[in-house]
């Protein structure tokens, strides 16, 4: 008999039963090289189902609108032929018995004017984060961007309503809203990449405001608990993201803020993305800081495996765990960790990529049945 393990476990996630708590990280695959940049059906549909026993899948982030787009060929959910493709990808999943989430994205100033027609990518101030992006000419600098208008962000704030509009129409059972790793809402919390004097500049409540404005327009298309967030409070050194002393206790107050005035379905967090500890503002231990803090479901990714997963579930401090590269290479990988199997490397040459190669041609396991 196998040993019961904390991530095989049910649990009820807003109007979900999830069989288990292992969840499909959203990773970008930049696999919709095509027109409409829409997913594909013998590509993202067939990858996605491939997954459908975990507990949640959630989709590579995918663009709101044009003025969104900082990467190449990946998907959008803004016009009616990626609403289309992205029907295709939920009918694939849901008939195989799986629940799936799209992430909702929008890049700010990581991006070029190679995206645009050759204007500004948009920003919350006119700061350049001195990164590289992948154009359609290839690798090229960061820009000076544009820091946006009242307009703008208003735009925004529409565009992010409206692709959750699209999202339920494409069948989805949620969005997540990516307010991570650097991009524009990201952008707005860090005091670095933020230097407003306006309503959205400053304070912690004007620097999280455009967060709550688009939750409060995403929750007039579904259910509150169908919305996800996702945040990364200590990263540092990426995408031109520094710390300063108001970084922690602006996530603070976002995260209190969330746990008091909405249910959502979850709270998504990720584990410092590379060594913070010698960065005197940045909190190391992300799930054990905000566990107390979030009254609601806490999922916890980044350089989660197997034990580690089991591990902090037991201990208390997050209810799910998000697995990103685990799962590119082991499309199976809940039945890997029930029947304890060796687990697949991947291949980082072929994640970005177009084609199944490195995609879709992963193998799952044969696994052997107890008797």
């Amino acid at each position: 008999m196998k040993q019961q393990q904390e991530l095989l476990q049910p649990y009820t996630l807003g109007n979900l039963e999830l069989p288990n708590r292992v969840v499909m990280a959203p990773m970008t695959r930049s696999r919709a090289n095509n027109e409409h940049n829409r997913p594909v059906n013998d590509l993202h549909g067939m990858y996605y189902q491939q997954r459908a026993s975990a507990g949640l899948i959630i989709t590579e982030g995918s663009q709101i609108s044009k003025e969104a787009v900082g990467y190449i060929n990946t998907a959008g959910i803004h016009n009616k032929e990626q609403v289309a493709g992205w029907k295709q990808v939920t009918e694939e999943v849901h008939n195989a018995g799986g629940r799936i989430y799209i992430q909702v994205w929008h890049v700010g100033r990581i991006s070029h004017p190679d995206f645009h027609d050759g204007k500004l990518p948009l920003a919350p101030s006119a700061l350049n984060p001195d990164a590289e992006v992948y154009t359609p000419e290839g690798q090229k600098k960061t820009v000076v961007p544009k820091a946006m208008t009242k307009e703008d962000i208003d735009r925004t704030v529409s565009d992010f309503k409206q692709a959750a509009a699209n999202a339920v129409e494409a069948g989805f059972d949620g969005v997540e809203i990516h307010a991570s790793n650097g991009y524009l809402l990201h952008q707005f919390f860090n005091s670095t990449s933020n230097q407003r004097t306006d309503e959205y500049g400053g304070s912690h409540e004007n620097k999280a405001r455009i967060l709550f404005e688009i939750i409060d327009a995403i929750k007039e298309t579904m259910p509150e608990n169908s919305i996800g967030v996702r945040l990364n409070p200590s990263l540092h050194g990426i995408f031109g993201m520094t710390m300063d002393e108001d970084t922690i206790p602006t996530f603070d107050y976002i995260i209190k803020k969330l746990s008091m005035d909405y249910n959502l379905a979850y709270l998504h967090l990720s584990e410092p993305f590379n060594d913070v500890s010698d960065i005197a503002y940045a909190e190391t231990e992300i799930a054990k800081r905000y566990r107390p803090m979030y009254d609601g479901t806490l999922m916890i990714n980044a350089g989660f495996d197997q034990e580690k997963g089991n591990a902090v579930i037991k201990n208390g401090n997050a209810d799910l765990v998000a697995y990103g590269k685990l799962y590119i290479s082991n499309p199976d990988l809940v039945e890997r960790f029930k029947n304890n199997l060796e687990l697949a490397s991947w291949d980082n040459d072929t994640f970005y990529t177009t084609g199944k190669e490195g995609y879709t041609d992963y193998p799952k396991a044969k696994v052997i049945q107890e008797a």
